[in-house]
């Protein structure tokens, strides 16, 4: 009997949002990491220049295991120059085939999908390593990354209260308060803006950060105890969005294995003697089964370090494909 073809589907930005809440991805990579992180296959991502200040990159990934019959492959256009055309200077597509037959069953917008995935990671970090009686989560960058990371760490840690925003350009963070007081679902939760960067950092019990800053903006002297530091934004040597003191004071995790290469905040503590590799507290799939242990107690500082990959993003595409599926049997 010949295997009937699939018609592929395109899910765009607001079919997503329709598919997938931060609430769900953050429990299906909680439930699923551990399960499928040893049988993916996830080669180095591939990063091509197009133009001297362009690149094109390619993250593929697949498996052959039954409850992940996928093969992945995220597309993503980086042209930094944008911001002259008043455009997004990332841009990407997902497109998810079968590993059974090979058809293809879905092209997804990468990029929303790498909001929510990358957030979301951030977001299950916070489950497990921050405080339960945190109340104040401050959100130091106000780009498009920054709504996402709010909305999964008021997921992850429901004791969140008030959200503080710091941002260079202090009219972005005024707007994305407010977009944020008119969002629904966030009732209870107090948001206001604070253009003095260290005070802000003294506030947070969790302090998350989506930049790209090649500066230290949070300074670990003002980490209050027991704070949890969420650090997003570098993916290169020459980025960094904490000094070596935070670094030095709180204990560190990381996503995974590819952080301690690639993420200038631990890359330069290894080089000036700050930390060494073995000092690591573990990775997120050794947090979630307890292979590692997390926090120690109240007071202890804890450090999230991510740079996202593959198999997040394959295990995203997942969840919004079934779940699709679901919706329109």
């Amino acid at each position: 009997m010949a295997s009937s073809s699939i018609s592929p589907v395109f899910i765009n930005t607001q079919s997503l949002h329709s598919l997938l809440s931060h609430r769900t991805l953050i429990d299906h990579f909680q439930s699923s990491l551990p399960k499928v992180s040893t049988s993916l296959c996830s080669p180095i991502r591939q990063s091509h220049d197009v133009s001297p200040a362009s690149s094109l990159l390619l993250m593929p990934s697949w498996s052959n295991s039954p409850s992940l019959p996928y093969i992945g492959v995220k597309l993503v256009t980086c042209f930094p120059q944008n911001s002259a055309l008043s455009l997004p200077g990332v841009h990407a597509s997902y497109v998810l085939f079968s590993s059974a037959n090979g058809q293809t069953l879905a092209s997804v917008d990468g990029t929303e999908l790498t909001l929510f995935r990358t957030s979301c990671v951030s977001g299950l970090a916070s489950r497990v390593l921050a405080r339960n009686d945190s109340q104040v989560l401050v959100m130091i960058g106000a780009g498009a990354l920054a709504p996402h990371l709010i909305r999964a760490h008021l997921v992850a840690r429901p004791s969140l209260r008030k959200v503080v925003i710091w941002n260079r350009t202090e009219e972005k963070a005024r707007k994305l308060a407010e977009k944020m007081r008119e969002s629904e679902g966030l009732d209870g939760v107090g948001f206001e803006t604070n253009g003095c960067l260290d005070e802000v950092v003294e506030m947070g019990d969790i302090v998350s950060c989506a930049t790209n800053s090649e500066v230290a903006l949070v300074k670990g002297q003002r980490l209050k105890p027991g704070a949890h530091l969420d650090l997003v934004g570098s993916f290169k040597h020459s980025m960094k969005e904490c000094d070596d003191e935070a670094i030095k004071r709180g204990r560190v995790f990381v996503d995974n294995e590819a952080a301690l290469v690639e993420a200038g905040e631990l890359v330069g503590a290894f080089e000036r003697g700050v930390i060494g590799k073995e000092d690591i507290g573990g990775n997120l799939v050794q947090l979630i089964t307890g292979e590692k242990d997390g926090r120690s107690n109240s007071e202890e500082i804890t450090v999230f370090k991510s740079v996202g990959s593959a198999v997040v993003d394959i295990l995203a595409a997942q969840l919004v494909y079934e779940t699709y599926l679901q919706h329109n049997k």
